[in-house]
């Protein structure tokens, strides 16, 4: 039955290909079993493009053995080693582009499509390439196995295929008889890029493929389009699924392309992250569909449109970006006008990838046979980067890659060269952004990225693109080619293609959804756990009346919250948790090669956490784990030590090792990470995280992605989050889970809107804005600069301090909207000058001046520190919530710039700091907290402890560390305990029940009884 269905598939692909310009045999007719190849096809090519060489070498006198001989040579070309690095490699591949030699005689096997048609010897031997199918191939030697179709190339077998049809079999059942009965040991069309380079199992709805049968081991790769974002194929009501492999891809230049351009063989050696063996792998690429479709889409498109377009290209991690960034870079570096001229004379590569470079070189003395095609700037040589860029800019080097920091003479050194055509390729890959380049990027952060750049912090490409756009709307000799998995809404309008809707959406698409479905990256929120942190503070000392000085609120939680989250207890507590989890839950996968991630909100954060950790394994006996800690710089926190804290002296036992090296071996199982390594760090042994800062939106998806890596055994992640609501991070998810798209395209009035809003202000004179756009377009340096833009500062402050000072709620608030819509107008001009030419001179003079006036009255270089002496942490819960389902729907939109300005902040609603204090608890109190519960204990003990006259004459003696070590303080509390458990029982049976949490009991309230005295209540 299953024989009955596949002939008529068999059919109407053989037919397909045979009325589109292949040959076909139904039979196998004239196949050579032994040497694995189709003599007459081998011949007629010969004859078609080498008569004369195919005479000196095929004599008439002795045809049949010279035919024999000349077989015989080719195969054992076919036959010879691989050597990747170029030169004569052997296997298909290489005969199909080097051809071969019988001495005397040189063969060309192969005349793939030419980048022009100046040439008409090699535009006719391309015409005369010939491409068969060949059915019911008896391959081997040994039985009469067969493959259902053989595809050649001028005689040379390059793929093979096996059918099932869905009515009883699927894709499945062909991916087993290729495991089971397709043993390559001893079958010449079966050997690794001996003859066939890629085999395909197909159904009429899935297609699969791999380019190395090793048995049971075979891996096959997805080679599907993708169904609305998911794996597999859309229907065909026409056809099968899966037609669009012998319709788009099996199409005579497509498949001559893909084997001519795309497939090359990729040796590396690694280090297997579960075994720890060093591994030797060869590996014979063949693009995945979706790799295949956006290169050849984004060639086409380069030809046709020319210089002076933007690409956006969304491919989730785990779609190979590094190899489509390559061939298309490679591609747009070969391509031609019909006429002969070049589309780009230069490809620039922005990338912090390090492989890149590498692999660029290896696959293009593969495909072309050529070395020094690549200009890799930040490799070894000598002078300076910004010479030798010069320098290969100006040698229209065919191909340059550059870092994100060096991309900034990039765009100096392209408005130089405006005769020059570039194609520019971005890779998302994040880096630590350090001097010029980061105080560059500033320019277009948010508040929050400036924030955690200045906290060591990383940013990606898109930012730094964004900047160096600097010709904006009107760049007609620079196309930009934009990879990133989570595209910005900001990048979205930038780089995107409109749709019919007028909405920006990219070019081309390979969703997160379809990844995971097809195992190329785990699932991150299948396994999250929240966790609910609750607390009371309470504010001693100081007396506040209505003369007292007003603070604004958020400023002092802002304050208030980041003491808590330094607080030795309320880190202790976590510490506790993520070890104990980690030893239970965690360590023993892989293995037991297993690592973890900590995120911590701040490098001071990150400092203390390892200090914490190392305490608690030290006193838990913990030898089997050891964590390290990455940071940026240096870190002064004078309650932990007198000195600065560094990686260096808290990584004591790294060896000389990179810090990712260090983590990948098996002396580290814990990272603790404060902005750096948070994103862009691939290490597949990841599987747990927990998360310990604020994440939403972008952030939160490439932080969380560290877990998504494949590593052999790997099938489960975990994140514990202390601080997020699960539906916050499930909405940072949902726009990314399939397409990135935008609800609306945004205003280009939003500036002229804010512009007059800022005016009404009367924050500045329209002089001082023009002094401060000459002293920076002139470069007359930053005194100059700022000097112009200080009597706008003094103005600003002036009428600020004076309504603090005067408690005019109304007059603050509107200055604090004001200085929010500053910096709406910067970050809303710098976006959206790249896409309008607004041809204002005026809007981006402001620009200049608002930028340099936004940095110094923001918040942080105005507030003055709250004097938290007096707060005390009276209570302290952390309690595991249920596990949440973050399942992702794929159908939620980014929003653009559409208002004018930024929403309106919260009202600062100016509090005395007593009343900061008691939002805090009223925010973060949980509902779990009665007046039986904890802080009814903690006044309860704390009041009965303060009557033991031993215990108040201790506390006048000692220091507050000494008076906490007194086991006289630990017996009345406990006794205390004893004497509240009728009304408290439950807190106090949990006490009892958890030594450490007892100790941490007695801590707090030796702490409140010390620091309060006779006070305390």
């Amino acid at each position: 039955m299953a024989i009955h269905n596949e002939n008529p598939f068999e059919r109407e692909i053989c037919e397909h290909l045979a009325a589109n310009g292949w040959l076909y045999s139904p039979n196998d007719a004239g196949y050579d079993r032994a040497r694995a190849l189709f003599p007459e096809d081998v011949f007629a090519w010969l004859e078609a493009t080498q008569p004369e060489t195919l005479a000196k070498a095929v004599r008439s006198e002795s045809r049949e053995r010279d035919r024999e001989a000349l077989l015989d040579r080719l195969v054992k070309s076919l036959d010879a080693p691989f050597e990747a690095s170029g030169g004569q490699q052997g296997g298909t591949l290489a005969v199909l582009r080097r051809g071969f030699t019988n001495v005397p005689h040189t063969f060309r096997m192969a005349q793939f499509k030419p980048a022009d048609d100046l040439n008409p010897t090699t535009t006719d031997a391309y015409a005369q390439m010939r491409v068969r199918v060949m059915r019911q191939v008896h391959y081997s030697t040994k039985n009469q196995n067969s493959i259902d179709l053989v595809l050649f190339v001028n005689g040379l077998p390059v793929a093979t295929i096996e059918l099932k049809t869905d009515f009883t079999q699927s894709v499945q059942n062909a991916i087993t008889q290729y495991r089971q009965d397709r043993q390559p040991k001893g079958e010449p069309l079966l050997g690794f890029g001996r003859r066939a380079l890629v085999h395909f199992a197909v159904s009429n709805r899935e297609v699969h493929m791999t380019t190395k049968l090793e048995g049971e081991s075979t891996r096959f790769l997805h080679f599907n389009r993708g169904d609305n974002g998911r794996s597999g194929n859309p229907a065909n009501a026409e056809s099968s699924s899966t037609s669009y492999l012998w319709e788009r891809v099996l199409q005579r230049d497509a498949w001559l392309d893909i084997l001519g351009r795309f497939m090359h063989l990729q040796v590396s050696k690694s280090v297997d992250p579960v075994t720890g063996e060093v591994q030797k792998r060869e590996t014979l690429l063949f693009p995945r569909f979706h790799q295949w479709e956006s290169v050849t889409h984004l060639i086409d498109a380069a030809r046709t449109e020319g210089p002076g377009h933007r690409y956006l290209i969304q491919h989730s991690a785990g779609s190979g970006k590094t190899n489509s960034i390559a061939w298309t870079a490679h591609q747009l570096s070969t391509l031609h006008h019909p006429d002969g001229a070049k589309a780009f004379d230069s490809v620039i590569v922005v990338t912090d990838r390090t492989v890149l470079d590498s692999q660029l070189q290896d696959a293009i003395k593969q495909i072309d046979a050529k070395s020094g095609v690549v200009v890799a700037i930040d490799a070894a040589g000598s002078g300076s980067k910004s010479e030798r860029l010069a320098a290969a800019l100006t040698a229209k080097a065919p191909i340059i890659v550059v870092t994100i920091q060096t991309f900034g003479f990039v765009a100096e050194k392209l408005g130089t060269l405006p005769d020059h055509s570039f194609a520019i390729i971005a890779d998302e890959a994040h880096s630590s952004q350090t001097g010029t380049t980061a105080s560059k990027v500033k320019q277009v952060l948010s508040p929050d990225e400036a924030a955690d750049l200045d906290d060591g912090g990383e940013v990606d490409m898109e930012a730094l693109l964004a900047l160096q756009m600097e010709s904006r709307a009107n760049a007609t000799n620079i196309s930009y080619f934009a990879y990133t998995a989570t595209p910005k809404a900001k990048t979205l309008e930038l780089f995107g293609r409109k749709d019919a809707d007028g909405k920006p959406r990219p070019f081309h698409l390979y969703t997160m959804q379809q990844a995971i479905e097809e195992g190329f990256i785990l699932d991150v929120l299948k396994n999250y756990t929240p966790y609910k942190v609750a607390f009371k503070l309470a504010h001693a000392g100081q007396e506040y009346d209505a003369d007292a000085p007003l603070v604004d609120r958020s400023a002092a939680v802002k304050q208030l919250m980041n003491w808590v989250k330094l607080h030795d207890f309320n880190i202790s507590q976590k510490v506790r948790i993520i070890v104990e989890h980690f030893r239970s839950n965690v360590a023993w996968r892989l293995d037991g090669r297993a690592k973890a991630m900590v995120v911590t909100g701040s490098r001071m954060e990150a400092v203390r956490y390892k200090l914490a950790l190392d305490a608690y394994l030290a006193e838990s006996g913990y030898t089997d784990l050891n964590a390290l800690v990455a940071f940026s710089g240096e870190v002064r926190d004078a309650q932990s030590g007198p000195e600065p804290f560094t990686e260096s002296n808290m990584n004591q036992g790294v060896k000389g090792r990179s810090l990712p090296q260090a983590f990948e071996s098996d002396d580290y199982q814990v990272m603790l990470v404060a902005n750096k390594f948070q994103t862009g760090f691939d290490q597949p042994l990841l599987v747990a995280m927990y998360v310990d800062k604020k994440l939403s939106g972008v952030t939160a998806v490439q932080t969380l992605s560290r877990l998504n890596r494949t590593a052999t055994g790997k099938d489960f992640t975990c994140v514990l989050d202390f601080v997020n609501d699960p539906e916050v991070i499930r909405e940072s998810f949902e726009p990314y889970f399939r397409d990135a798209r935008l609800s609306d395209v945004s205003d280009p009035n939003v500036v002229v809107d804010l512009r007059a809003k800022l005016d009404a202000y009367g924050v500045w004179e329209w002089h001082e804005v023009e002094a401060a756009a000459t002293a920076q377009l002139l470069a007359k340096g930053n005194n100059a600069y700022f000097a112009a833009i200080e009597p706008g500062r003094s103005r600003f402050v002036t009428r600020l301090q004076a309504a603090l000072n005067d408690h005019d709620a109304a007059e603050a608030e509107r200055l604090y909207l004001f200085r929010s819509d500053l910096t709406a107008y910067v970050n809303a001009y710098d976006f959206l000058s790249q896409v309008i030419n607004f041809e204002s001179t005026d809007l981006e003079k402001l620009s200049i001046y608002s930028r340099g006036l936004a940095r110094l009255i923001r918040e942080e270089n105005m507030r003055v520190p709250i004097d938290l002496a007096g707060v005390q942490l009276v209570s302290y819960s952390i309690k595991k919530l249920p596990d949440a389902a973050l399942g992702l729907e794929g159908d939620v939109e980014l929003d653009p710039q559409t208002e004018t300005g930024t929403k309106a902040p919260k009202d600062p609603d100016l509090v005395l700091l007593e009343e900061a204090v008691e939002q805090l608890n009223q925010l973060f109190d949980s509902t779990d907290f009665t007046d039986a519960d904890f802080v009814g204990m903690a006044t309860h003990v704390a009041g009965k402890v303060r009557e033991n006259d031993q215990i108040r004459e201790q506390r006048a003696a000692n220091s507050e560390k000494q008076f906490l070590a007194s086991p006289d303080l630990a017996t009345a509390v406990v006794t205390a305990i004893i004497a509240a458990r009728e009304n408290n029982g439950k807190m106090a049976d949990e006490l009892f029940d958890d030594q450490a949490k007892l100790t941490q009991f007695v801590s707090i309230i030796g702490k409140l009884l010390y620091r309060r005295g006779d006070e305390a209540a």
